[in-house]
């Protein structure tokens, strides 16, 4: 009797106890779902957004959009970007124009006065680290649909 007792506490010791804290996975045909969901939730600057998951100091979020987005700074976060679809580019470094601070540590303009342009598409990944203006550039008629990981700093 204590024999099956060692044997049936050691083998519910080896099952698995899920997922540590943190861990996620989310699919590719997931994230590429999330096109279809937000598209009707767009704003009037044409960009849905949705967070999924956080953890310590990241935020996971998908976004979509379907024209230019504002340009953007962020003091104490870096972003990270995995392109799921479309194409366009960002422009990046520079300056805001006529920036406005929109929440603590945040930052929004119109444009960016003297930055680098880059070009993206499906599969691409970009960093951007805390203190880099920013603004993602769609083409008219396109639109992208992205992972989002945002690290506080």
């Amino acid at each position: 009797m204590k024999l099956i007792a060692a044997v049936l506490l050691f083998a519910a010791m080896a099952l698995p106890a899920g997922d540590p804290p943190g861990f996620h996975l989310w699919t590719s045909k997931e994230l590429n779902s999330y096109a279809k969901t937000l598209a009707p939730k767009m704003s009037a600057q044409k960009v849905a957004s949705e967070t999924i998951a956080s953890h310590g100091n990241y935020l996971f979020m998908v976004a979509h959009r379907e024209g230019p987005g504002e340009a953007e700074y962020h003091e104490k976060q870096a972003d990270v970007f995995v392109v799921e679809s479309g194409e366009g580019s960002l422009i990046y470094g520079g300056s805001l124009v006529n920036g406005k601070t929109t929440a603590p540590n945040e930052m929004r303009a119109p444009s960016i006065k003297g930055g680098e342009e880059k070009k993206f598409g499906p599969g691409d990944v970009v960093t951007i680290p805390a203190r880099v203006p920013h603004q993602m550039i769609v083409p008219k008629g396109g639109e992208v649909t992205y992972f989002v990981v945002k690290i506080t700093q």
